[in-house]
């Protein structure tokens, strides 16, 4: 069996390595440049590869394919695989394969970082035996070639998902829904929405499905769809159903199986109501898996929280400084701003995914006194506040951008680095921007 691995990054290496130890003839290819380390780990293994090209001859006689989540499926060569009638995988439907472990499937526009690792942090404290994978840490299919995990928790983004065919979680977690990487999706919201939903679709009887019931769009395929999987809604508005997360008092409530966990709200580690949701989806699949209630309640109030995501950096001269460079998309910076409780100085651009500014206008106008637009276009972000904020300036640096934050802000005001766009027009990814701005707030 051949097996051609698109892509030489994380997932892909992990693949290859999985691959190899299962006898398959593997062989990676990569458009772009493969990092020095992956290079040494394949060659290390006897693994055949490429970069900075993709040769048809050594890629269209493959029995199967796994591309990498980042390679979008309008590139000629996955054309051409596609025509020919060779599937197209992702590493988790590649991976699951080889593996008894049961898995925690978390997917959503946002929050799904933050809700996958507290799900981790969860297990883990409780003593299982429990890997982390997906979007996030080390490949999964690098993991099942090398570790026994009884459980993964798993982030998957809806270009994983787009790449399944028969994988099921036994626990699935949508956080929610929101436009996001439209320009992957033809710009057509409902073929994104309908890839999220991907995580159920192999679901049974025996499994659960976790959501956001205060989600338009979630509420809208849930009536429009029949799935199998058992119901377990959350919401901060009125209790959802039978089983689920609500709100009563101050608390937050968690019914599973006719078993209560109740618990403060003011006691979770993670602030602001989106955290509540993110908290209750992560207490939802610890009580299907029989977790104690004194370890969980233990965990919600010792976690650490995401790099990248709100996370205060420095207080200089009375002004709070944010980082919350993981914000790659307009509703997350919906939360941000919506969690703002001081006049803040916004550091907002980058690549735009087809974003609408729309939605964010009320906020902007009560919390946001200046922008400070950082990337190589930003004439959509002007068109969008021109008339709303009284201070726009631009840059395309993280050092300046920092310096005229720190001009504009007085004591007692906020400066939030939120930027609602992708990264790759000035910074390798969201973590290269994110570690930049705390090194520029270092420097001041």
């Amino acid at each position: 069996m051949r097996l051609v691995v698109l892509g030489g990054g994380e997932s892909g290496v992990g693949t290859a390595i999985l691959g190899k130890k299962k006898g398959y003839d593997v062989f990676v290819s990569d458009f772009g440049k493969i990092k020095e380390n992956y290079k040494e780990v394949l060659t290390i293994n006897g693994i055949a590869w490429e970069d900075e090209k993709h040769t048809e001859e050594l890629i269209l006689n493959a029995d199967v394919v796994m591309k990498s989540p980042g390679i979008p499926e309008k590139v000629s060569i996955v054309k051409k695989l596609i025509e020919k009638g060779i599937p197209v995988i992702s590493e988790i439907e590649f991976a699951i394969q080889f593996t008894d472990a049961t898995t925690v499937g978390i997917t959503g526009s946002n929050g799904k970082t933050t809700t996958t690792l507290l799900t981790y942090h969860l297990l883990k404290q409780s003593g299982l035996n429990v890997g982390l994978a997906g979007n996030i840490g080390k490949s999964f299919a690098w993991q099942v070639a090398e570790n026994k995990h009884d459980i993964y928790v798993l982030e998957l983004s809806s270009f994983q998902l787009d790449g399944i065919f028969n994988y099921k979680p036994h626990i699935a977690i949508l956080t929610n829904i929101s436009p996001d990487h439209l320009d992957r999706y033809n710009y057509d919201y409902n073929l994104y929405i309908h890839s999220k939903f991907r995580i159920t679709k192999n679901q049974t009887e025996a499994d659960y499905l976790i959501y956001d019931n205060e989600d338009e769009a979630i509420q809208n395929w849930l009536k429009n769809n029949k799935i199998k999987a058992n119901k377990v809604p959350f919401s901060l508005t009125g209790k959802p159903g039978n089983d689920g997360g609500y709100i009563q008092d101050n608390n937050i409530n968690s019914i599973i199986k006719n078993e209560l966990f109740t618990m403060p709200i003011n006691e979770l580690a993670l602030e602001g109501k989106h955290n509540i949701k993110n908290a209750m989806a992560a207490t939802a699949v610890a009580q299907l898996l029989n977790i104690r209630k004194q370890t969980i309640r233990e965990s919600l109030t010792n976690f650490q929280g995401v790099e990248h995501r709100l996370e205060k950096v420095l207080k200089i001269q009375g002004v709070q400084y944010i980082n919350d460079s993981k914000a790659t998309n307009v509703n997350s910076v919906f939360y941000a701003l919506d969690s703002m409780s001081t006049p803040t100085v916004w550091i907002v651009g980058g690549v735009d995914k087809g974003n609408d500014y729309d939605e964010l206008m009320p906020l902007v106008r009560e919390k946001v006194k200046a922008i400070v637009c950082l990337g190589v276009d930003n004439s959509k972000i002007i068109n969008a506040f021109n008339n709303v904020v009284d201070v726009m300036v631009e840059t395309t640096s993280m050092s300046e951008a920092v310096q005229l934050a720190q001009r504009l802000a007085e004591k007692g005001d906020s400066v939030l680095l939120s930027p609602a766009c992708a990264s790759f027009d000035l910074f390798e990814n969201y973590e290269d921007r994110g570690k930049q701005f705390k090194q520029a707030i270092h420097n001041l």
